[in-house]
């Protein structure tokens, strides 16, 4: 009998059903970052926090070990945020506690105005009425002028909901941070791979991985760094010549050094204060120290910020003003190395594109 065994064919696939793979592919692509959304967040924060502490976990980690050196780091972080936010709390729950017993028992008493507050300009004539009035009446006056109030204590009220759902997030963060400096190989391995498969080229995701964390180091020091500097120098100056509310100056100075904003705009109106109300000697001493204190920036960031990078200044700095105006706090640090990968791209690209000119030879006589 001849052998009917029927040879292995292969069975044609119909026409959908690579447009149907590719569907499902998509589908799963949007399931996924539609789940991993709420933690896109805290999974930059953790890793602009790692990159930056590494050097930090080197040190450690050659005394304490590396997981006890994580550890160290992630408790520490989480404590320097928390610490500052109980203390805080606690503050300002007893001040509202004991707000809320005075109008209640009607024992509060506020003091009258200053005699200068009514020849402040614009507002002046119109604080100095609401505050005689809460100092003759309290209860009357908070009859008077709550419904004014409503607003900006709902204003104040969100803010502080903000300001709790960052600290929740900088804890979250600094945690997994210190998980990623544990496993910092593992990690920066798990990252050249992603970016090797995506340029195709093993030198270039090194090259990246490495720019990156040069570029998000740089960043904290120059801009971060340089604000915290600049702050440090003016509040020596607005503590020593008693100025009213150094403190919350002080911190004015660090936002804006952070979002790049000349320390002048807010020394100049200090200075005119000072020379007001203090001496001629000690005021023209306070005005030099503020006024180079507020331009210390100028010649600092060039060079902290440059340090160790390969990529031109110009390009770093438009990347942290770009980031800052379009994502907030973190892209101060997303934005430049988003810039910095473009840079290096592009450039790469040009220096394969355009040959360098071959040199032109003489004729032979």
């Amino acid at each position: 009998m001849p052998n009917r065994a029927a040879s292995p064919t292969a069975t044609p696939q119909p026409e959908f059903l690579p447009v149907f793979r590719l569907g499902l592919l998509v589908l799963l692509m949007f399931a996924c970052a539609r789940i991993a959304m709420p933690f896109v967040a805290v999974i930059l924060w953790s890793i602009i926090l790692a990159v930056m502490l590494y050097p930090l976990h080197v040190r450690l980690m050659a005394r304490m070990g590396n997981k006890w050196s994580a550890t160290l780091i992630g408790l520490v972080g989480i404590a320097l945020i928390l610490v500052p936010t109980v203390l805080l709390a606690t503050s300002m729950a007893s001040s509202l506690s004991t707000l809320v017993t005075g109008l209640q028992q009607h024992t509060l008493t506020i003091p009258p105005p200053p005699a200068k507050l009514a020849g402040l300009p614009v507002v002046g004539e119109r604080l100095n009425e609401a505050w005689t009035a809460f100092a003759a009446n309290t209860p009357a006056a908070i009859a008077k002028y709550g419904p004014m109030l409503k607003a900006p204590a709902q204003k104040a009220a969100g803010a502080i909901g903000q300001l709790a759902a960052a600290e929740l997030l900088f804890v979250l963060s600094f945690g997994i941070a210190a998980v990623f400096v544990a496993y910092a190989k593992g990690a920066t391995n798990f990252a050249r791979r992603i970016i090797t498969a995506v340029t195709g080229s093993p030198a270039r995701g090194a090259h990246i991985v490495n720019m990156s964390g040069v570029t998000i180091r740089g960043v904290a020091v120059g801009i971060v760094g340089v604000a915290a500097i600049q702050a440090l120098i003016l509040a020596l100056g607005f503590f020593v010549a008693g100025v009213p509310g150094a403190g919350i100056l002080t911190l004015a100075v660090f936002l804006l050094g952070i979002v790049q904003i000349p320390a002048t705009i807010l020394t100049l109106p200090v200075i005119a204060y000072v020379f007001a109300t203090s001496p001629i000697g000690l005021a023209s001493v306070f005005a030099v120290w503020a006024l180079v204190g507020g331009l210390s920036d100028n010649f600092l960031k060039p060079i902290l910020l440059g340090r160790g990078m390969d990529v031109p200044m110009p390009v770093i700095l438009i990347g942290v003003i770009g980031g800052m105006i379009a994502d907030g706090l973190i892209g101060l640090f997303v934005g430049p190395v988003v810039l910095a990968i473009g840079w290096v791209l592009f450039t790469e690209w040009l220096d394969e594109r355009v040959a360098p000119p071959k040199p032109e030879t003489k004729a032979a006589a």
